[in-house]
């Protein structure tokens, strides 16, 4: 199998970054991670770059200079696939445009249900009896991308914010997977 080249977007602690890592070591995963990418310099989950030796880049995506040499490194590197994992940017509509393959992002909640960041407390506020998370592809509004896949779990009556955070991000780590083997099958 010959695997496409992916880079993937962090801005903290890279939970998603790391599972998508094992999955990528796996003969029948179609990506393997080529560049890792970070808004912030202090950002946990770059261990998971220095670990696998995997080139990473900080940037400013609203500066024009770094927007070009992050475009010239992705085409450079042949990357097919940007996965947001846990990044806490919008992405900018140029570089949107600019890079036109494939960019795809996971969301903690069951979308279009709670765009954008507090989603866990929406939930609770709201009283849902589900939540969840979202695979979509990313365009130039906010979340509101084609849906790849979407995971559930049920909301209990004790659940606080972490909770449902710890178990929404269980089913992140499949969904994320799962939804790169459905685009490139």
């Amino acid at each position: 199998m010959v695997k496409k080249n992916a880079c993937v977007f962090i801005s903290g602690q890279g939970t998603n970054l790391k599972e998508l890592l094992k999955s990528s070591r796996e003969y029948n995963f179609p990506i393997n991670i080529k560049y890792i990418i970070s808004n912030t310099k202090n950002a946990k989950g770059l261990k998971f770059a220095k670990l696998y030796k995997i080139p990473f880049h900080i940037l400013n995506l609203d500066k024009i200079i770094n927007l070009e040499s992050v475009l010239k490194e992705l085409y450079k590197k042949k990357i097919s696939l940007i996965c947001l994992a846990g990044y806490m940017k919008i992405l900018n509509k140029n570089f949107i445009n600019r890079f036109n393959k494939k960019i795809i992002n996971i969301h903690p909640s069951l979308l279009p249900k709670y765009k954008g960041l507090n989603t866990f407390r929406r939930v609770l506020e709201n009283k849902d009896k589900l939540t969840g998370c979202t695979v979509h592809y990313v365009n130039k509004r906010l979340d509101s991308g084609k849906i790849i896949l979407k995971k559930k779990v049920s909301v209990q009556l004790n659940d606080s914010e972490e909770t449902l955070k710890n178990k929404v991000q269980v089913k992140e780590y499949r969904a994320y997977s799962e939804s790169i083997i459905n685009i490139f099958r």
